[in-house]
């Protein structure tokens, strides 16, 4: 035993120099596209992306291999657990109960459209889970997380891809569009900021909505949207006892998937420590850094396993059935303000 540990140990060196060829592009892409979105305006998720697809031939090279699988399932999942310091229950008091209500209430209505009417749109469970609940929670980070449980199959990644930029781009339309909607509305600052936040996508674009209206309608909407991101540990884990449930039946010889992820537990431990307010300020912000730099290089490394025509494939039918999951987030939104109002 001791052997072995020693063995172990002796090939980390090995390991880490197998990784770091494909790792290092993925971190490169990311720079490049924090550097466009800082420059020029452009959600930097989807840079990451695009420039990640348009390299997708260093895919095939032994070299970047291991590295970019690393990138795209590994550090993924370390973004996504330290999205978890970003929140807190003190985040729900702040706002009242029945704002909590409307907006967990938005996250769970709008996964379960989408589940019941992917099959209109010719899609399976996969697909119709891993778009409405990008829709529903955050987006591309919502987006990446689902794909981290969901079974692989040889279109796994193409639909990765294709949610993570129509949602995206779907997200920044509203981000241009939502402000607008909300003024002829007529909506005061909570519910203009509770309407940006429970309606769009990507965290960024709500900052980026609700600060250009108001910075009270800014804190608002950004309390608000992380809630929605909160309910990513939940729906994960309802989730992955399904599909064990579901593998153990149909498949009772293969290896069943874990009943919590390690990352989904990491999450929901580092929400309670914050909680508690053990960490200081600087280090969360420190660890939401990380956090963003993480999830853009791993999205690049999953641009760079996708193929552009792969992606045209899932079909015209997908983009009909994000934004008819986005609209009805938005009208339940509305209607739920209405009623509470």
């Amino acid at each position: 035993m001791f052997g072995d540990k020693m063995q172990t140990i002796s090939a980390l060196p090995e390991t880490a120099r197998s990784l770091f060829p494909g790792f290092l592009i993925s971190a490169l892409i990311a720079l490049a596209a924090q550097f466009i979105s800082d420059h020029y305006g452009a959600p930097a998720m989807l840079m990451a992306l695009l420039f990640g697809i348009a390299l997708n031939f260093l895919s095939s090279d032994q070299k970047c291999q291991a590295g970019i699988a690393f990138s795209a399932r590994t550090i993924l999942r370390c973004g996504v657990a330290l999205l978890g310091m970003r929140i807190s229950f003190e985040m729900a008091t702040s706002l009242g109960w029945s704002i909590v209500a409307i907006v967990i209430g938005g996250v769970v209505a709008t996964i379960l459209f989408g589940m019941s009417v992917a099959r209109f749109f010719g899609y399976g469970p996969r697909f119709a889970f891993l778009s409405a609940g990008a829709v529903a929670i955050c987006g591309a980070s919502a987006a990446m997380a689902i794909a981290a449980i969901l079974p692989k199959d040889e279109r796994s990644e193409e639909r990765l891809v294709f949610t993570v930029v129509g949602v995206t781009i779907l997200s920044t339309m509203a981000m241009i569009l939502y402000p607008i909607l909300a003024d002829m509305l007529g909506y005061g600052a909570q519910f203009a900021g509770v309407f940006i936040g429970a309606t769009i996508h990507d965290v960024a674009q709500v900052v980026g909505a609700g600060f250009s209206i108001s910075e009270e309608v800014g804190d608002v909407s950004t309390v608000v949207k992380l809630i929605r991101v909160a309910m990513l540990a939940p729906v994960i884990l309802v989730a992955s006892i399904v599909i064990r449930q579901v593998t153990s039946a149909a498949q009772s010889d293969m290896k069943r998937p874990p009943l919590i992820p390690g990352f989904v537990l990491a999450f929901v431990v580092l929400v309670i420590i914050n909680s508690i307010g053990v960490f200081p300020q600087a280090l969360t912000a420190v660890a939401a850094e990380l956090s963003r730099w993480a999830l853009l290089t791993a999205i690049a490394a999953v641009g760079m396993k996708t193929a552009l025509n792969e992606v045209i494939n899932v079909g015209v039918p997908a983009i009909f059935l994000l934004v008819l999951d986005t609209a009805f987030l938005g009208v339940l939104t509305v209607l739920a303000l209405y009623w509470l109002g």
